[in-house]
């Protein structure tokens, strides 16, 4: 079965916003919001996510317990938290790991409610 061929999304250089305005994101108060929230997710609860500044929003790290993709149990990416300031909604990205991609995986309203998606993981797309 042929792979589906996702395009990367390409990240701003620092300082640079699409909209051309300032964005509020990232910040350490969020950060730290996202750190706290993350302990509530639903799986490998017993690896430790990181949370880092990321474009217009925050990447969430962690260790690879399930070995499916760094057979090492490497750090690897897991989701893209980005706030679009001209729309006024987060965006929630999931790592596609054999293209090296970030997709889209949902838009949400707020960053709770895009952290609840992200904790759920129900099709168990961000944490493999």
């Amino acid at each position: 079965m042929a792979k589906k061929r996702v395009d990367p999304v390409l990240f701003p250089g620092p300082g640079q916003h699409e909209s051309g305005t300032h964005s509020p994101h990232p910040n350490d108060v969020d950060r730290r919001r996202i750190e706290r929230a993350l302990k509530n997710r639903q799986r490998y609860r017993y690896v430790s996510p990181t949370v880092h500044p990321g474009p217009d929003g925050y990447i969430v790290r962690s260790p690879c317990c399930s070995r499916n993709i760094d057979n090492r149990g490497g750090i690897i990416d897991i989701a893209w938290l980005r706030y679009r300031n001209q729309h006024g909604v987060w965006h929630l990205y999931r790592r596609d790991h054999v293209t090296d991609a970030w997709v889209i995986q949902s838009a949400q309203a707020t960053l709770m409610e895009a952290l609840a998606e992200l904790n759920r993981d129900q099709d168990r797309v961000f944490w493999s």
